[in-house]
């Protein structure tokens, strides 16, 4: 088997097995923030905690305090937040 082959195996298999880990995507998460927290969602970051995916959502709570909520990508979970300062 050629190496050209061989990467485009590995790159296809990648692809199809990656998108199971994520069960939300990063609409799905700040939308559950939303709710959550009842605030506006500033930005959404991919990344890892302890070897899971996650999304880092920051959001600007009604009470005006910038807070950054770690949802797990797989689950759905919440994994923790932490708190700000007021803007």
């Amino acid at each position: 088997m050629s190496a050209r082959l061989l990467r485009f195996a590995l790159a296809l298999s990648v692809a199809l097995v990656a998108p199971s880990v994520w069960a939300l995507d990063r609409d799905q998460a700040a939308a559950q923030v939303q709710k959550s927290t009842g605030g506006r969602v500033l930005a959404v970051e991919r990344g890892e905690r302890d070897g899971r995916p996650v999304f880092r959502v920051r959001v600007l709570t009604p009470s005006g305090e910038v807070r950054v909520v770690v949802v797990e990508a797989g689950s759905g979970t919440g994994a923790g937040s932490s708190g700000g300062g007021r803007r």
